[in-house]
């Protein structure tokens, strides 16, 4: 298949494009600074030259946006949420203008946009949309309003010859740098891998390999459009998936934090605590329903699996 990941570049995309590649499929990345094969200019917000890369294309998987690894003040917020919508709407624009629109449009969206919560998980037919909610910071709920408006984003694109699929994605788990669970990864190494603020919070996570299946499971079903939970079936308290990812990685101690030692740790890091304190009980029950089989469903077997091909290949 010809596959254009528009945003391609940062890690979910180069974890796409490399599996795809490697599957045999021609795989194109825009981005604002190609260098290399196969990459495309694009600006994330006006038409040009690039689309005519989708126009006879087969998938499009659109994870332009800017990271949220980052200080979310109400300047960085409002950047996400332009790069998110702007991006999608030009995206929308681009099949819709298109000769021979591709079949599918896969939307890259995010489980933040579920409530904050312990008592359920969230899956796409049950699960509570989060908004201004007791005990959470004000601004969670514009987070909340940056998944809402990405996806509303491609719900009204006019592509009727375009399923649309919106990837509710949790925390992808890879072995690569930079990403989440290298970050984890530090923390547990240094000691510093214990409980935040009690580690009752939920985390919601996919292992790379099943996020990419995912995608791949995603492609070939025709029935399959709306929004989907990419996450494993078992997301574990904060403390359990440190306690199990120290043991993963032998570290016997893992100190605690409390809230405000979060705040100094994310201000030092140049990231924000909703990342560590938000609860998201996400579970793919879209999925499963149509019988996707995970390789990697509970985390105890999913960190020993990262921990190893960390230490395999560095």
């Amino acid at each position: 298949m010809r596959i254009v990941i528009p945003g391609g570049t940062g890690q979910i995309g180069a974890i796409l494009n490399r599996a795809l590649t490697t599957a045999g499929h021609d795989v194109v990345v825009l981005t604002r600074h190609p260098s290399h094969e196969h990459e495309i200019p694009w600006d994330g917000e006006t038409p040009g030259p690039w689309t005519e890369a989708i126009d006879g294309s087969d998938v499009v998987i659109n994870l332009a946006g800017r990271s949220v690894s980052c200080r979310y003040t109400p300047a960085t917020l409002e950047a996400m949420m332009d790069s998110r919508v702007r991006s999608t709407k030009v995206v929308g624009a681009a099949i819709a203008g298109a000769a021979k629109p591709p079949r599918v449009w896969l939307q890259m969206s995010t489980a933040t946009i579920y409530a904050h919560r312990y008592d359920a998980p969230n899956d796409e037919a049950s699960g509570v949309l989060g908004g201004a909610e007791p005990g959470a910071p004000g601004y969670w709920a514009y987070s909340v309003k940056i998944a809402k408006e990405w996806e509303r984003a491609q719900q009204e694109a006019e592509t009727p010859s375009t399923r649309k699929v919106a990837l509710r994605s949790a925390m992808v788990m890879s072995p690569d740098r930079g990403g989440v669970f290298d970050y984890l990864l530090w923390l547990a190494r240094l000691g510093l891998g214990g409980p935040v603020a009690g580690g009752a919070q939920y985390v919601s996570w996919i292992h790379d390999q099943d996020f990419v299946r995912a995608v791949e499971f995603l492609i070939g079903q025709d029935d399959l459009a709306g929004p989907v939970n990419l996450a494993a079936p078992d997301p574990v308290p904060q403390r359990t998936l440190m306690r199990t990812l120290r043991t993963a990685c032998r570290v016997p101690v893992g100190l605690p934090a409390t809230k405000w030692m979060a705040e100094l740790g994310a201000l030092a890091l140049r990231s924000d605590t909703e990342l560590l304190l938000k609860s998201r009980r996400v579970v793919p029950g879209r999925l499963l329903e149509a019988d996707f089989t995970f390789h990697h469903p509970h985390w105890q077997e999913a960190a020993e699996d990262l921990v190893h091909r960390v230490r395999t290949s560095r």
